[in-house]
């Protein structure tokens, strides 16, 4: 197919950006944009117009999930990290957008530590060449697309606040403990809460046991379904760390990690991985299930008062991290078994459902993609 160049359909407007510092800016209604999106609000604006903005540094450059370009309208004002586009006529604006989203920047950006795409290197972009009639089709289609995957994702999040919901219904205000719960050590509700003292060998192999890493446990504190995201190492490793081999309904929790200790968190429910151990970057947590549920402890550990005490001991250095000693102490509740019970059925109810929806999302992404592919490459 015919291809034209970025510079031959758009107007580049990049010399009217201008960076504003984060104590310079007045607060106001003006979204303020920068490589990924809006970082503020400002009281002035200097655009008004339709426009395609491209990471010019500091984008998702390679991501095959996060964008590099996105649609703006109306006032506002962008910064030095972002290419400004405005097509010129016969291009359709959502279908230049659609066009650079995913765009192959490999061997255009440059920067070792923080990737540039200059606009030397942005003026020789090539999108496909097509009528203005054509361009609307595939915008009307790829817009239909993606309504669906928005709604399946609204749903997912409606699913998570009754979920929510309904733990604060039975079990209170955690913060203030209004239900009167008993309320212990973590390690008092616990048969093991264990992570490798070291790791004698961290060779990965392609075959071996399993090791969990924190990539595998997803913000949603379910684990990654797919098998080639895992990596492997000798086999004898459970027999040298058997308190951190894994079991079903054991929690994992990353101990370290900027922006991750005590915040990625996950429960194990998949047979495949029972059997697996630890990296060092994880605590393995066993809950005493004669005293809390595990799903309960689960939904405490990552509910807004679990992650405040569990934030209370992350060491704020640059390299972030929560020593085990101190998970042990976060004071845990223990509402009566009776209430946990029905915590955790009600939670397998609404899971059954949010894989129904997960599944319809899935297949969603992969026709977006698909479409993508067949236009764009």
């Amino acid at each position: 197919m015919e291809k034209i160049l970025l510079e031959d359909c758009c107007e580049i407007l990049d010399s009217m950006r201008v960076p504003i510092t984060s104590s310079d800016r007045v607060e106001g209604p003006y979204p303020y944009y920068g490589a990924n999106g809006i970082q503020d609000h400002v009281a002035e604006y200097i655009f008004d117009d339709e426009l395609v903005l491209l990471a010019e540094d500091g984008g998702n450059f390679g991501s095959k999930e996060r964008s590099i370009a996105y649609r703006v309208s109306g006032k506002c004002w962008v910064n030095n990290h972002a290419h400004v586009l405005k097509p010129k006529d016969g291009l359709d604006v959502d279908y230049l957008c659609y066009s650079l989203m995913f765009y192959d920047v490999g061997g255009m950006v440059n920067g070792a530590t923080r990737q540039k795409l200059t606009q030397a290197a942005m003026r020789q972009m090539l999108i496909p060449k097509r009528s203005i009639t054509e361009q609307q089709y595939i915008v009307k289609l790829l817009g239909k697309v993606v309504s669906i995957k928005e709604e399946r994702k609204h749903q997912l999040e409606e699913l998570d606040n009754l979920i929510k919901a309904r733990f604060v219904e039975l079990f209170g205000d955690l913060e203030k403990n209004d239900k009167g719960w008993d309320e212990r050590p973590l390690l008092d509700v616990c048969n093991q809460l264990k992570r490798y003292p070291t790791f004698c060998n961290m060779d990965y192999l392609e075959q071996g046991t399993r090791v969990i890493r924190i990539g595998n446990i997803l913000l949603d504190g379910h684990m990654d379904a797919d098998d080639n995201n895992y990596v492997f190492v000798y086999d004898t490793v459970n027999e040298d760390f058997p308190d951190t081999v894994i079991s079903i309904n054991d929690i994992v929790m990353a101990v370290r990690g900027d922006g991750s200790a005590a915040k990625r968190i996950g429960i194990i429910q998949e047979e495949k991985l029972v059997g697996a151990n630890i990296s060092p970057n994880l605590i393995r947590i066993q809950a005493n299930s004669g005293v809390v549920a595990p799903l309960f402890l689960f939904h405490y550990l990552i509910s807004e008062v679990g992650q405040k005490r569990l934030d209370s001991y992350v060491n704020k250095t640059a390299k972030k991290n929560i020593a085990a000693k101190d998970i042990a102490k976060v004071k845990t509740p223990v509402p009566e078994m009776r209430l946990q019970n029905e915590y955790v059925e009600f939670v397998k109810q609404v899971d059954k459902s949010k894989v129904v929806v997960q599944k319809s999302l899935d297949e969603t992404q992969k026709l977006f993609d698909s479409l993508m592919q067949e236009y764009f490459g």
